[in-house]
């Protein structure tokens, strides 16, 4: 199973304040032991939405795009790791590990499980899972 693991940004995070040689330390070991363990897949810090955009579609066909930054930070992201693990119960076993992600001294970290190909059932005809494979091995290398 895969998951995304969401760290929430907080107002240091989007003021683009940068963790201190402490904080990267701790994440450093942190990632080698999820990396050691064959937990992480992948795993980034994000820029503050300042220096993003949203782009917004709309039923009648139109797109709007709207720069940041972006008003409530509860709902925006700080960074993520992308995860493989047993369960949903393991995932969280490895969060509760997080060293403490934000200056406030508060973080909230969310957990979303990743859809595998079987999980659209019937969608997913052969002709879509043989695309799905040759891009994954495509990004793969």
């Amino acid at each position: 199973m895969r998951f995304m693991i969401l760290l929430k940004a907080d107002k240091h995070s989007e003021a683009g304040e940068m963790p201190d040689e402490a904080l990267l330390t701790a994440m450093g070991k942190f990632n080698d032991e999820l990396i050691q363990a064959g937990v992480m897949v992948g795993g980034e810090g994000l820029h503050p939405s300042s220096r993003g955009a949203r782009v917004h579609f709309s039923k009648d066909g139109g797109v709007r795009v709207t720069d940041g930054p972006f008003a409530e930070t509860k709902e925006l992201l700080a960074g993520f790791w992308i995860w493989q693990v047993k369960s949903k119960q393991e995932a969280i076993d490895w969060v509760k590990r997080v060293p403490m992600p934000m200056l406030s001294g508060e973080a909230e970290i969310e957990i979303r499980q990743i859809f595998e190909m079987d999980d659209f059932g019937e969608a997913m005809t052969p002709e879509l899972r043989e695309q799905e494979e040759r891009q994954r091995a495509a990004l793969a290398g």
